[in-house]
């Protein structure tokens, strides 16, 4: 009898609780997703002291910060550590083909059944001029867009961090794309991928730097794929920008708005819109989107 009853939990175990398993994930908290499954490799290392970098202090494995409410799409669940891991996919972020995403299980709430989409509220322009004010000297952190980091990763995967180490370690900073996502509550695309065809285009095709700048409004895009410059005011754009080898690797800063423009024109031309086989690396656009209906589909 006690075997049979053995037998029955058995089949139950590897039959039906397959199928009970969560398909969605939803962030409960700021939530790192990389392009690598290994976790504790990325954060704490062995010595769990330790975060692995480029030469130039970035870490190239995250692909982005999820915002609470984030949902995804529970693909596969593998282990690291003490800890499960998902793959996973997500609406929230674009990726290419070859680029699989992962999140580490601790950060998200498992749901059966489809989640409510986060629906970001876009805030007033005046709160995202503060916002962006408020963010200049932050570092630059490729792959972030959370001011102050994830506090998480200290408890989690780091042992006894100094104090000065601390913002680095748990990815306070935010990348270029980054500055516009924290300005805005995660409301405009996470990527320049996305970035440059969101809003409308503004004409500029063949015209000179001060000539762009007289067109130009607050929270405009130069935006070509790779980075993107947001227009503060009529005389200043803000940017995170990274400085391989600078002093702080780079990080958010303001310049002149015309000189900043002349500045890319020794290097890029202006177009009205970006080509559709997206092949050409010398170009920008203007991007304007504030006050538009150009949410991008879910």
């Amino acid at each position: 009898m006690i075997q049979r009853i053995v037998l029955i939990a058995l089949f139950w175990l590897a039959f039906l609780r397959p199928s009970e398993a969560a398909e969605y994930g939803v962030a409960s908290t700021s939530a790192p997703v990389l392009n690598t499954p290994d976790f504790t490799l990325v954060f704490g290392g062995v010595s769990r002291h330790v975060l692995k970098t480029d030469r130039c202090g970035q870490v190239r494995e995250l692909e982005f910060i999820a915002l609470p409410g984030t949902v995804f799409t529970l693909l596969k669940k593998l282990h690291s550590g003490s800890a499960d891991v998902y793959q996973v996919k997500t609406d929230e972020y674009v990726t290419p083909p070859h680029v699989r995403l992962f999140v580490d299980g601790r950060f998200l709430r498992l749901e059966h059944a489809v989640p409510e989409p986060r629906r970001p509220v876009l805030p007033p322009r005046d709160e995202i001029l503060s916002a962006l004010r408020a963010a200049v000297g932050s570092p630059y952190v490729w792959g972030s867009n959370v001011l102050d980091g994830v506090p998480e990763l200290e408890a989690w995967f780091y042992d006894g961090i100094k104090t000065v180490d601390k913002k680095r370690l748990i990815l306070a900073g935010l990348d270029c794309s980054g500055l516009l996502y924290y300005a805005t509550g995660g409301w405009t695309p996470r990527n320049t991928t996305q970035l440059i065809t969101f809003g409308q285009g503004v004409v500029i095709a063949g015209k000179q730097s001060a000539e762009i700048a007289a067109l130009l409004q607050p929270l405009d895009l130069i935006v070509w794929n790779g980075h993107v410059i947001i227009v503060l005011d009529r005389q200043t754009a803000i940017e995170s920008r990274l400085e391989c080898g600078g002093t702080g690797n780079g990080g958010v800063v303001m310049s002149p708005l015309t000189r900043r423009i002349a500045e890319i024109m020794r290097t890029r031309r202006p177009a009205d819109t970006w080509p559709s086989d997206k092949k050409l690396p010398d170009i920008f656009v203007i991007r304007r989107w504030y006050g538009l209906t150009c949410r991008l589909p879910r």
